[in-house]
Formats: structure tokens, sequence, C-alpha cells
């Protein structure tokens, strides 16, 4: 049998409570898993602290935890995947902006005023809200954005992924990305 079919079958026995099944995943998806994380990385400002093990780390914990998950297959889990590591980095973003907020006042440097606009290049708690408001509008292009940036899927990965054809989802791409880029910009 194949891998995709091992990972398939394994994530069945997940669904079914099988808590053995975690353990014999892992070493099947960990590649592709560490892909995808190092990709969701690759946007992220280029001194972020997580790392994309740390990262796919925290993304398994939500993947496999307490709660049960009913898994469609292979493509569903590396899409539900890409959504947890997408609020891995919304978390983290969360926390790193609460921390700012709490700080203490001190003098501000030319370097520190530089890399705070840096980060605010891409700020990724307004476009989670964005995307949030895209989900409840359309879904379909709320996942494609979601595998496109943080999955950092290509579009026919993506096309396979979702059974969608390419060109929707290159159609979707463009639609989400003005949609999302309207959102953002008139806040």
């Amino acid at each position: 049998m194949d891998d995709t079919g091992d990972v398939t079958q394994l994530l069945r026995r997940l669904s079914d409570g099988d808590e053995r099944a975690a353990e014999d995943l892992a070493p099947l998806v960990h590649d592709e898993l560490h892909r995808l994380a190092s990709r969701a990385l690759a946007s992220q400002r280029s001194d972020h602290t997580l790392q994309s093990t740390a990262l796919l780390n925290e993304a398994w914990m939500r993947l496999v935890g307490n709660e049960p998950k009913e898994w469609e297959g292979h493509s569903h889990f590396l899409g539900v995947a890409a959504r947890a590591m997408r609020g891995v980095l919304v978390d983290h973003a969360r926390r790193r902006g609460a921390l700012k907020r709490g700080a203490v006042h001190a003098k501000i440097t030319l370097d520190h005023v530089v890399l705070s606009m840096e980060e605010r290049a891409l700020d990724l708690l307004a476009l989670e809200e964005a995307l949030q408001d895209l989900s409840s509008f359309d879904a379909d292009l709320a996942q494609i954005v979601e595998l496109r940036f943080f999955g950092g899927l290509s579009h026919p990965q993506i096309a396979e992924l979702t059974g969608v054809p390419l060109r929707r989802v290159e159609r979707g791409w463009r639609t989400a990305r003005a949609w999302l880029h309207q959102r953002m910009t008139s806040d």
C-alpha cells in the first residue's frame, strides 16, 4: 500500500479513537507537514521567533489533540493542518502584540522604528480578521487563501487537494486577493 493509502487508513483509525494511530501517523506525514510549516513561515517576517519545527509541533497538537476529529482523508488532513498552522501563527502574533502593549516605555531607536514598520508590512491579525469575514462571505475563497498563503501550496496543488478545477482556483485566488486587499486597506 502507498503512503497516501496508509495515511488515509491511519486517519480513519484516529477518527475511531485509536490513540496508537497518531503515533503511527506521525512519521508518515512529518516531512509533508514540515514543508507546510516552512512555507507558512516563508510568508512571515524574516526575524519571526517561531521555527518550522515549533510551528509543526504546535499544529500537530491541535490536529491530534484531545478532541476527536472526523478525517475525510489525506487531502482533508493537509487542509486542516494548514488551518492549524494559521491558528498557531495568529495566536503567536496576538501574544506578541499583548507583550508589546504591556511593555514598559523606553527610548526608541531608529532601528526599532524600522523594525516596527517592517513588522506592520503584513499585519497577520488584520489578515486573520479579514479572512474570517471572507469565510463568512465565501468559505471556498477563504480556503484557497489559507492553503496558498499559510500552506504555501501552488494553484495546481490546491486544485488537487480540494477537487476544484484549476481555473476556478486561479479565479478564486484573484477574487479573494482583491477582496482582502479592499477589506484590509479600507480599515
